[in-house]
């Protein structure tokens, strides 16, 4: 299924006055700490060619730009029966920046955490088009199983996933290890729908 992103509540972007997708202004998930909402990460182009020197980035550079998919599938494997399924965020031809993350509709996960998926559509989209002017992207609904299997990715046009066992290590106990961090998501999402 593909879907065309939706502003949460437009505004301007002050730098070119077009409409900008805005984070709602009631939501305790979308504070992210500010040097965690403003990073993007560009690997030195070197970086995704060598295994070892992808391997040996840190966690959140590693989940952020190569590995997303991976992160996707151990949310979706350790939290089933919320109600998320994962999201690619599908470049326009000709751009690259494809992201693969996790949502229920409202509430997203990627690198950063859980935030509304409003805010992190409306981070992706402002940064990539600060870095690459008239950049666009679709949004692609994807199947579980597709995170976790080349030969099933290739199937869906223009996705070509790496598999967990396809890096230097086997990335999946990494991305368990990493999900560990942001604490039971359960309790942060039921503690996010007072606030609404």
């Amino acid at each position: 299924m593909i879907v065309r992103p939706r502003a949460a509540r437009p505004s301007h972007d002050e730098h070119k006055g077009t409409p900008a997708l805005q984070p709602p202004k009631c939501d305790s998930l979308a504070k992210l700490p500010t040097q965690q909402r403003g990073a993007m990460f560009f690997p030195k182009i070197n970086v995704k060619t060598d295994p070892v020197r992808r391997w040996h980035r840190p966690d959140r550079h590693f989940f952020a730009n190569g590995a997303c998919q991976v992160l996707a599938f151990a949310f979706l494997e350790r939290y089933s029966d919320l109600g998320f399924h994962a999201r690619w965020i599908k470049p326009a031809t000709g751009y690259i920046g494809n992201h693969i993350f996790v949502t229920d509709g409202r509430n997203a996960f990627d690198y950063h955490g859980l935030t509304t998926e409003a805010y992190l559509l409306s981070f992706a989209f402002r940064r990539a088009r600060r870095f690459f002017p008239g950049w666009d992207a679709t949004l692609v609904d994807l199947p579980t199983e597709v995170l976790i299997s080349e030969q099933r990715s290739r199937q869906i046009e223009g996705l070509w996933l790496r598999e967990p066992k396809q890096f230097l290590h086997d990335a999946l106990p990494r991305a368990r290890s990493f999900l560990d961090r942001f604490d039971d998501i359960r309790l942060r999402l039921t503690a996010s729908a007072s606030c609404t």
